[in-house]
């Protein structure tokens, strides 16, 4: 038996964590293998500046210090943003993967350039750094949008009808930019999964479920990250971040 945690972006109720748990009925997983939740808890209200960049690393770090010792197997990362990965692996010798790159990386062994669909405008300045930090904008046809503001608890909900056609056009739009390969810019996206498979001729990377079958094949194979890339702290600030993270949770509580 496995135990892999995922960790959730938002701060969200029980029932907008149902809707990123039906990620994992989108893929066939291995028998013995359990994906258990956890949402932050205090984080950034949207993810579209340096300054949520900031606090959805440190709010995604918090919650995965104690993976190792809450007795999981490996930590994925519910967004494709890779927040507080690297700091993870830092302090973690259990795996630790993200969406984000592993899905870019995976396109390119379906095809020679990919796009990303991203939701709406205000979101690109978030593709365009991780290009850049990966080196991979060469291998990038294109990132488009389907203008979209993103709800990040209901995600498409009842919306479903309306957006779905302006995403398939804007995957086509990267289609005739040059792309082989369409990835879905968040995992919010997931629904859209099969809508956009069915209507498009090229391989649509879905990343949620994707991050699940490659963390599988980690702890198949019995590795994890490089500690020569990811060094352990000199000093650990475990309690120091529990601390932030702890005011943090009473200062959204005494604002509602």
């Amino acid at each position: 038996m496995s135990r892999i945690l995922v960790l959730v972006p938002f701060a969200l109720d029980e029932e907008s964590l149902a809707n990123r748990r039906q990620q994992t009925s989108e893929v066939a997983l291995r028998p013995g293998v359990t994906f258990e939740y956890r949402p932050v808890a205090a984080g950034p209200t949207a993810f579209m500046s340096p300054h949520d960049w900031v606090l959805m690393d440190i709010a995604l770090f918090e919650a995965g210090l104690s993976a190792q010792d809450d007795g999981y197997d490996a930590v994925v990362i519910d967004t494709v943003s890779d927040s507080g990965a690297d700091a993870l692996r830092s302090v973690l010798d259990i795996p630790v993967l993200a969406p984000g790159r592993a899905s870019l990386l995976f396109a390119l062994s379906l095809g020679r350039r990919f796009g990303i669909l991203a939701q709406w405008k205000p979101a690109l300045p978030r593709y365009g750094k991780v290009l850049d930090e990966w080196g991979l904008r060469y291998h990038c046809a294109g990132v488009d949008h389907f203008d979209t503001p993103p709800d990040f608890a209901a995600l498409l909900g009842d919306k479903a009808d309306a957006t779905l056609p302006k995403m398939e056009a804007a995957c086509h739009r990267l289609v005739e930019a040059g792309s082989d390969v369409i990835c879905l810019g968040s995992t919010t996206m997931h629904q859209a999964h099969h809508y956009l498979s069915e209507r498009l001729e090229i391989p649509i990377v879905n990343p949620g479920p994707l991050s699940y079958k490659l963390i599988e094949s980690f702890l198949a194979l019995g590795i994890s990250h490089s500690r020569a890339a990811y060094p352990k702290p000199m000093v650990a600030k475990s309690d120091m971040i529990h601390a932030m993270l702890s005011a943090a949770t009473h200062l959204e509580s005494d604002r509602e």
